[in-house]
């Protein structure tokens, strides 16, 4: 493996600032700026903002791990396609943000440690081989699919604008997944995935409260 260019390392570094900071850019619009706001009751409020907050911090994950990725990897159409997800990853974060905000409520405390946990996954899997690399991206995907179809259901029913945010991160997610499996992707094993699992929940749970 080549040693990424300076330019590259300041760019991911620009970037997990950029994350961990909360100043995030975006090139699509918020699906939830034409749906019309209805009000939430103070619990209906609370319940929303820890299940967006989660999902937040799923997104500060992905950052972490493509940011990982991409500079473990070589392989200049394996990094175009993380670079492309994170873009699309980085309209979720602001989207999340955004809507933390309408919530009234904070992001999560424990950001910095799982950033710190998904860059050294995407890191490590990186300097193994590309197929390990996009199979993490693909199991992990798999892994935020659930959770965003149980947060979409636990959601406070009137609340259309955090609903239509996640429905379309859903879409997003599962074009990740399919690119990183088409692009030559390992299937991870499913005692690897139950083991992401539990991970996985350790984050939802802590970050829900915290």
């Amino acid at each position: 493996m080549n040693p990424p260019s300076i330019d590259s390392v300041i760019g991911h570094f620009d970037a997990a600032l950029r994350t961990l900071a909360g100043i995030t850019r975006t090139d699509r619009p918020n699906p939830a700026e034409s749906i019309e706001p209805c009000d939430l009751t103070d619990s209906e409020k609370k319940q929303a903002g820890r299940l967006m907050r989660v999902n937040h911090c799923g997104e500060v994950c992905a950052q972490a791990l493509y940011i990982g990725q991409g500079l473990a990897s070589d392989n200049e159409a394996v990094k175009e396609a993380m670079k492309q997800a994170a873009q699309e990853e980085s309209d979720h974060l602001a989207w999340c943000e955004d809507r933390l905000e309408e919530l009234d409520t904070h992001t999560s405390y424990l950001n910095p440690l799982f950033f710190a946990l998904s860059f050294a996954g995407g890191a490590v899997t990186g300097l193994i081989s590309d197929r390990v690399n996009l199979g993490l991206v693909a199991a992990t995907e798999e892994q935020v699919i659930k959770h965003l179809d149980s947060h979409i259901d636990r959601l406070p029913e009137s609340d259309d604008q955090s609903r239509a945010i996640l429905e379309q991160m859903r879409v997003d997610e599962v074009k990740h997944r399919t690119t990183a499996l088409d692009e030559g992707g390992v299937e991870f094993p499913e005692p690897v995935k139950k083991m992401m699992t539990l991970v996985s929940k350790t984050m939802t749970r802590s970050t829900y409260w915290v």
